[in-house]
């Protein structure tokens, strides 16, 4: 009788040990769990999903370019300036950009636009919506306004380049086409489709007398070269 007390005694007690290890050792698991889940970072945002996240956000704000020899290149400045950390590019809103002659008789070209866009290195600029460019008269030659949108330009070459309607004015003449290509340093401008432009009347005659010619469009409606000034 008595053995078979301590029997029942000893297998009670491995019961109840078998039980209080079980539950330890699930305490331990959740106190370890717990502790993972304070410890460990963050889970990473996906940067590819949604539009890219601004670095950092300047108001007011003006940018100086320089080319690779020093000398300064773009100008630009706005109400807003957005870094990207996706590529450390610069998305400008409502930007007025000035892009220096590398002439020094010769004016500089200023512009606005609805938005604008600049790459890391600042060798390409995309200005987005509607465009505008001014270059004030000198020597002979009137002062030159574009009218165009969605223009690509390369500032450290100043060229610049669209595929919409581009309207150019200078002083009494008037061309429009569709594309364009231009180089601001050499004062190259091609209008590459539907050309159409007016003209004022030329020059007096040596007699002194004006010879009147009326307006007239450019020869039929294909591509267009000429001169900024």
């Amino acid at each position: 009788m008595v053995l078979n007390r301590l029997g029942q005694l000893h297998r009670y007690l491995r019961d109840r040990a078998l039980l209080a290890a079980t539950v330890t050792l699930l305490l331990l698991a959740g106190a370890s769990q717990t502790l993972l889940w304070w410890i460990q970072p963050p889970p990473r945002v996906n940067d590819t999903l949604g539009p890219p996240r601004s670095g950092y956000t300047v108001k007011q704000f003006q940018a100086y370019l320089y080319n690779a020899e020093g000398a300064p290149g773009l100008r630009v400045s706005g109400p807003l300036l957005e870094r990207r950390d996706n590529d450390d590019s610069l998305f400008l809103t409502t930007p007025h950009f000035v892009m220096p002659s590398h002439v020094a008789t010769v004016p500089d070209w200023s512009g606005d636009s609805d938005y604008g866009w600049v790459n890391r290195r600042g060798d390409l600029i995309m200005l987005q919506g509607k465009v505008f460019m001014h270059r004030d008269a000198y020597a002979q030659t009137p002062a030159t306004e574009i009218h165009s949108s969605n223009m690509t330009g390369w500032p450290k070459d100043n060229r610049l380049a669209t595929d919409e309607l581009a309207i150019l004015t200078q002083g009494g003449t008037m061309l429009r086409g569709v594309g364009m290509r231009a180089n601001l340093d050499t004062n190259e401008l091609e209008l590459l489709h539907d050309v159409h432009g007016t003209y004022p009347p030329r020059a007096p005659t040596a007699r002194g007398r004006y010879k009147h010619h009326p307006a007239r469009p450019a020869a039929g409606p294909g591509t267009g070269r000429g001169t900024l000034g």
